[in-house]
């Protein structure tokens, strides 16, 4: 410690002791991060600023600093100027009967210590903001009414705390952030401290606090009443309810009504308890659906994601879609988004469950209803404002047979626009690539693709739900990819977008040209991002074969070579592939029913046969842009033992063009080039090509040979589609 503030070991009053062994029973603290003695300068002292005062967050926070290897918040700081002793802040300050409230205590405090630096020069304060939270996420064990009593922007008293305490504090974070150095704030300023300066400290702990709060419990939004009278009293649908009275020669009123009608039918009521609630029961169906669910490259999100409005724009596959990725995100400490949900699931109960764990409703189109479109746009708007992370499909619909759909721009341009208008908080659009090795929805999918109508979302379709916990479905992936800045996208495409801020009249002419670019980017990253599971390989190996049969070492061969190929030349840093082995990943198609073994003296024969067929094409297709350049290289020699290199990369430059509008491939023309050349040499090093005349002519082996048999079959994994 400082010599200018030194620090004794006070002794903690009985009365405190005595509370803190009360109450360490009841308490297990997860600390975020883990090691927060690490964010400290041991050399100067630290001062714990919390959001309020009060009893238990001072005993909790006491024992969080005691299991961190930490100073303690009832230690004493000796000499510091002032009353304040114990280096504990509370920002909201203690009231009661006989504690009259001192307006300005905080900033006196402040005052002192910035004042105290400059006398003392060669020491500095750390002010450390702590957030803790009690019963923030109740697992599987806890029960309903704990969830009543957890964590929520609501200010309460001690016997609600007590209770909370009681029943979730097993549950309780206790979120370290980085230290704010006093002395580095004083000599940025470069002025002598005054009152001014203390309430910029107070004002920057206050919205840090915020912001830490609004990311693990979700953003303090008004009633779902007081966010429809603020969208019907905007200027934009002012102005619409004015044009639709006008044009369609109604009263006012009317037209009022409509457009509040049309608000209630979008605008999601969130609520904390029904989020957790909700928690609470996934985690029990999950575990019977699933073997497990697998999430990568999170934390890459978890470190850009404060200060930015986050889109996430998975891929849509299955229903789950949306729950699986809402679970993920709040088990791991991050808001479930507020969910583009289609109008057709707005079904009675439903409808009402859903909005309460932040679904709003769109229609599937709303180009000719000018007061509609307003109305969802303000929507919008407000949730940018309120900075409510937001989650919606680009690809408008479940895909059905597993490749990523032509985007639809609706919901990019009204994001696009919204930010526009209010450009303060910058947008960040987060792909995710969601992964399955059996879907619920199999059996509709193979009978909508062979020409049987959609079945209509109903009440009696959610019985269908007990058929489906007598399934078993593997396990699911998310793969976090790359995220996007919406303003990086705009300085590249459009760099006079500036000039757009606040016209609402005017739609620019970069402006579509920006949106297609931004959805494709997406798609794109999406695919960057994707997960090669057990079942992929398996389907990309009996698919390519003509009657979905491969004797058993071939199989495994192949497996083997897929998964050769990408570890050797990754498609991109952020693509994940199973690490189980082939013989292992044969043994679990068949125990998950995708193949069936035909026993032979010669050697088994593995074969997928009838629906099961269908269904595989479509985990197929999750991963085919994997496998592109390699069985475009092996396409070539289908018909061709001997091949010049040049000819390869010049053919592959032709229909590049088309397979890349078709399967979102990340390369431009020369990178798929360089990817080809990449390609070969992987197979010549690997005895699949030979080459000769110094590289510029390439051979395969004869055909009966297994290594010209393994690239007509990964040919084929393309020309299949």
């Amino acid at each position: 410690m400082s010599p200018s503030f030194p620090v004794k070991e006070a002794n903690t009053p009985w009365n405190l002791r005595v509370l803190a062994r009360l109450l360490r029973p009841w308490v297990r603290i997860k600390r975020d991060p883990v090691e927060p003695a690490q964010q400290l300068d041991i050399d100067h002292p630290v001062v714990y600023v919390i959001e309020r005062h009060g009893l238990s967050d001072l005993l909790i926070l006491d024992e969080a600093c005691r299991e961190a290897g930490m100073p303690s918040p009832l230690q004493t700081l000796a000499n510091l100027p002032g009353r304040r002793h114990r280096p504990i802040l509370a920002l909201s300050p203690r009231r009661g009967l006989f504690r009259p409230h001192r307006r300005f205590a905080n900033r006196d405090t402040i005052l002192l210590y910035l004042r105290a630096l400059v006398s003392h020069r060669a020491t500095d304060v750390q002010l450390q903001p702590v957030a803790i939270y009690v019963g923030r996420a109740p697992n599987r064990s806890s029960g309903w009414f704990r969830v009543l009593f957890s964590e929520n922007w609501v200010v309460v008293g001690w016997f609600r705390r007590l209770l909370a305490l009681l029943l979730n504090g097993r549950d309780t974070i206790v979120h370290f952030s980085p230290p704010m150095s006093l002395r580095n704030l004083l000599e940025e300023q470069d002025e002598l401290p005054d009152p001014r300066m203390a309430r910029k400290v107070l004002r920057i702990l206050r919205v840090h606090l915020r912001r830490v709060r609004s990311a693990v419990i979700g953003p303090d939004l008004s009633h779902r009443r007081t966010v429809v009278d603020v969208v019907l009293t905007s200027k934009r649908v002012q102005a619409a309810i004015a044009q639709t009275t006008q044009r369609e020669n109604i009263r006012h009123h009317t037209a009022w009504h409509r457009a509040q009608t049309y608000a209630r039918e979008i605008a999601a009521d969130y609520s904390p308890p029904a989020v957790r609630s909700a928690s609470f029961l996934l985690s029990s169906f999950w575990n019977r659906l699933f073997d497990g669910i697998g999430m990568h490259h999170f934390d890459s999100l978890r470190a850009v994601a404060p200060g930015h409005e986050v889109i996430y724009v998975p891929c849509h596959r299955s229903h789950a879609d949306y729950l699986l990725l809402s679970y993920q995100l709040y088990q791991n400490g991050l808001v479930p988004p507020h969910i583009a949900a289609g109008i057709n699931l707005n079904l009675p109960l439903l409808g009402r469950i859903l909005r309460r764990g932040g679904a709003f409703f769109l229609r599937r189109s709303f180009r000719a209803n000018a007061l509609y479109s307003n109305v969802f746009s303000a929507y919008v708007d407000q949730l940018f404002q309120r900075g409510v992370a937001m989650e919606y499909f680009v690809e408008g619909g479940r895909s059905r047979t597993g490749r990523l759909l032509l985007p639809r721009g609706g919901m990019l341009a009204i994001t696009v626009r919204a930010f526009l208008r209010s450009p303060h908080r910058p947008v960040l659009f987060q792909p995710v690539y969601i992964g399955y090795e059996k879907l619920m929805e199999g059996a509709s999918y193979s009978g909508e693709l062979s020409g049987k109508a959609k079945k209509k979302e109903s009440l009696l379709g959610l019985f269908s739900l007990f058929k489906v916990l007598r399934e078993h479905y593997g396990r699911v992936t998310l793969n976090f990819g790359e995220p996007i800045l919406l303003k990086e996208m705009l300085d590249q495409h459009a760099p006079q977008w500036r000039e757009a801020h606040g016209n609402d009249d005017e739609r620019p002419a970069w402006f579509p040209g920006l949106v297609n670019a931004l959805a494709e980017r997406i798609q794109v990253e999406i695919n960057r991002a994707a997960d090669a599971n057990p079942i992929n390989l398996l389907a990309l190996c009996m698919l390519a074969t003509p009657k979905h049969a491969l004797a058993e070492q071939d199989l495994i061969a192949q497996i083997d070579l897929y998964q050769t190929l990408f570890t050797e030349l990754p498609y991109s840093e952020r693509v994940t592939l199973t690490t189980t082995s082939p013989a292992d990943i044969v043994a679990y198609g068949e125990k998950m029913g995708w193949i069936r073994r035909i026993r032979h003296p010669l050697g088994d024969v593995l074969v997928c046969e009838g629906d099961q067929a269908v269904l595989l094409s479509y985990f197929r297709n999750n991963v085919l842009h994997l496998v592109v350049p390699a069985a475009w290289i092996a396409a070539c020699f289908l018909n061709e033992q001997r091949m010049a290199k040049l000819s390869i990369l010049r053919l592959g430059r032709l229909v590049y063009p088309f397979i890349r509008a078709e399967l979102f491939l990340p390369w431009d023309d020369d990178g798929f080039a360089a990817q080809l050349e990449a390609t070969i040499d992987f197979l010549v090093q690997h005895d699949f090509l030979e080459s000769h005349g110094g590289g510029r002519v390439l051979e395969r082996a004869a055909g009966q040979d297994l290594s010209a048999y393994q690239l007509r079959v990964l040919a084929h994994s393309l020309l299949q589609t």
